[in-house]
């Protein structure tokens, strides 16, 4: 089933009440977002204000806890990646009963592809040209928030500083959206 008519359907059933949560659960759906919830708010017979809060909070919700997440998981192995260069620099070993020999594996293992490498390179290009404020209001036209914001906090960029961007980015095209879509229901009525 296409996910967007599920949630134009779901937002029919609902009770008017509901309806909002309905359009935020749908603007956390990555490729849906901000831009397509509010669409199928204001389709749903929502308040085209109210369609475009509850898209775009459900959509900042999302990239809140990932961003959250990743940054923490990124903070965990850049500490762990420099204790152990600190163990090692002293001339102790590692703790476990790990080899050089399986940590090297691993690493390899862990190793960009060729295909990936190139993808990474991309977007740290359009990082080093646009900024994150660039890289956060353009992003949504090539990858969903969810996938920009991630790739910023893993790559260093502070939690504040994507959270503030993406808030931005996802409240402009979700509000854009929310005056195209509600010009072209109020011309066809």
């Amino acid at each position: 089933m296409d996910i967007v008519a599920y949630f134009q359907d779901l937002v029919a059933e609902v009770p008017e009440f509901l309806q909002p949560v309905i359009v935020a659960a749908a603007g956390a759906v990555p490729f849906v977002e901000g831009e397509g919830a509010t669409t199928i708010g204001i389709l749903g017979g929502l308040n085209p204000v109210v369609a475009v809060a509850a898209a775009a909070i459900g959509n900042f919700l999302c990239v809140l806890v990932l961003v959250l997440l990743t940054s923490g998981a990124r903070s965990a192995v850049v500490n762990r990646r420099s204790a152990d260069e600190v163990v090692l620099a002293s001339g102790g070993t590692r703790s476990g009963s790990a080899t050089d020999e399986t940590i090297r594996a691993m690493d390899e293992d862990y190793a960009l592809s060729g295909r990936k490498a190139a993808r990474k390179a991309k977007f740290q290009r359009a990082l080093d040209r646009y900024g994150v404020p660039g890289v956060s209001l353009l992003g949504p036209l090539l990858l969903p928030t969810q996938f920009t914001s991630t790739m910023l906090a893993a790559g260093g960029v502070g939690k504040a500083r994507v959270l503030f961007w993406q808030a931005i980015a996802i409240l402009a095209w979700s509000t854009v959206f929310g005056v195209v879509i509600s010009r072209v229901v109020q011309g066809a009525g």
